[in-house]
């Protein structure tokens, strides 16, 4: 057994959470205590009532999350916040969340691994978010299509359905962009574009950035906030798997987008 202090103190200094802003409310690191040993670790993408069951029935005391316990207004603990928090409590199964930390960092984040599974090597980053870049980029020489093929091979098994901007059969993607998540945005596809970016890998984005994105020339492959961002938990739990010998679990709960 491990002490969670020890674990807690480990994944704050690798993700560097001190220095690396995020949204307000995201509160990084251990957000929810046990008793104090680890014996078993659960990674999951989402803090939800079935992966909090999941992770019990897995005899999990540590759930490691990608999206957290909090993230808007205080809001009232009762019916499903009730019984998610109950249900860890009773269980002694602590809660670890990391956000944009884990979507940046160039070993353990979502983005370079998602770059990775997609045979892309990120050569800057991209995605700026309160002056740091969130996401990856690189330099490539492939038909988009092959790309689409890749991601779909990739995100499918994880329950996305892949789509693409409209993009013509024989075009070439040289300038890449990845960016986990709800990576489409207005701001994003103005970004790409200033940096000489024609192809972007994201989770998902609004109706719009499909529209914007044929205006600007450039290619988006929408492929599902959750695939996109499972990577990054796994690579946590075996990183703790490396450092204490805690054996540990992925929790597959697929949202579909």
């Amino acid at each position: 057994m491990t002490h969670l202090a020890d674990i807690a103190r480990h994944l704050d200094i690798r993700l560097g959470h001190a220095d690396i802003p995020d949204y307000d409310r995201a509160l990084n690191g251990l957000q929810l205590s046990n008793t104090g040993d680890v014996r078993q670790v659960a990674a999951a993408v989402d803090f939800s009532l079935p992966t909090v069951r999941h992770a019990i029935a897995a005899h999990a005391t540590l759930l490691i999350v990608h999206h957290g316990m909090f993230w808007s207004e205080p809001q009232p603990i009762v019916a499903t916040r009730y019984e998610r928090l109950q249900l860890a409590i009773t269980h002694d199964l602590a809660v670890y969340s990391s956000h944009l930390p884990l979507d940046r960092h160039p070993e353990l984040g979502n983005n370079a691994l998602l770059a990775r599974r997609l045979g892309l090597v990120p050569d800057a980053g991209f995605g700026r978010f309160r002056g740091i870049d969130i996401g990856v980029a690189g330099s490539a020489d492939l038909t988009t299509a092959e790309l689409l093929h890749r991601t779909r091979t990739f995100a499918e098994p994880f329950g996305s359905h892949v789509i693409a901007s409209p993009f013509a059969p024989e075009r070439r993607t040289r300038r890449w962009g990845v960016l986990t998540g709800a990576g489409a945005s207005s701001d994003t596809l103005r970004e790409a574009q200033e940096q000489g970016i024609d192809t972007l890998v994201v989770g998902e984005g609004p109706h719009h950035t499909g529209v914007e994105a044929e205006e600007r020339g450039l290619a988006v492959i929408y492929a599902g906030h959750y695939a996109t961002e499972t990577l990054g938990v796994q690579a946590l739990a075996a990183e703790l798997e490396q450092a204490f010998a805690l054996p540990w679990s992925f929790v597959h709960a697929p949202t579909g987008l």
